[in-house]
């Protein structure tokens, strides 16, 4: 069972979200807007957060990254709109999924327990594996935190799952396909710039180590350290 949070301004998306939801199984709270999200959520621990991105008194893009401070849930981001300049800013701000309306339910549901079911199996990492350090890049899969010669660097959720994949990989030719089903957790239905967009952002973190991800031509990328 999995406890959700649904945010949205239309009641009939609650009512259909927890319909679905509970069908399986899992708990469903509601919100009508990101300021209250932001609150129940400073009270509140969810296992997931399905956002509508367009609300009201505080947009779902502002209430994610306002989340994203202090607790590390996953959030999946509902919109109307599908152009792919709105879905690569929402993995900017920590979106760890993206939906268009309209929208199946089953496909939703689908998502949401693949994504709970990849952040329960993060947060039950094994002793030997809370830590990942290759060269001078460390990263504490438990706090979800990246250290850089020693000096922590912030990342977004989704940036953080791109460097651990490549960490875990070092050195293995990693074609797109591949990034976006391991990182992503499924068959992702979007674009193969998707990949390329987040490595770009992923390189300006990584300072004297951006080089270390080589592209590669044809195929995709390689982390080499």
């Amino acid at each position: 069972m999995a406890k959700i949070l649904a945010v949205d301004d239309e009641k009939d998306i609650h009512t259909l979200i927890k319909r679905y939801a509970e069908r399986e199984g899992h708990e469903v709270t509601t919100a009508s807007d990101g300021a209250e999200a932001v609150e129940i959520c400073g009270a509140e621990d969810f296992d997931i957060i399905i956002m509508d991105a367009m609300m009201p008194e505080m947009d779902g893009f502002t209430a994610c990254k306002e989340i994203k401070k202090t607790k590390d849930i996953p959030v999946l981001m509902l919109s109307a709109r599908g152009e792919e300049y709105d879905k690569l800013f929402g993995f900017e701000v920590g979106v760890d999924d993206y939906v268009v309306k309209p929208f199946s339910p089953k496909e939703l549901m689908a998502r949401v327990n693949v994504i709970v079911s990849r952040h329960k199996k993060a947060d039950d990492a094994s002793d030997k594996d809370k830590r990942v350090c290759i060269g001078g890049i460390e990263l504490d899969t438990l706090g979800r935190t990246v250290y850089i010669d020693g000096e922590r660097t912030e990342f977004t959720a989704k940036e953080y799952d791109l460097l651990l994949y490549f960490a875990r990989h070092n050195g293995a030719a990693l074609s797109r396909d591949n990034i976006l089903n391991a990182v992503w957790g499924y068959d992702y239905f979007g674009e193969d710039r998707t990949v390329d967009w987040q490595i770009k952002h992923l390189r300006a973190k990584l300072g004297n180590y951006r080089d270390c991800i080589k592209t590669i031509r044809g195929v995709g990328y390689k982390l080499e350290i």
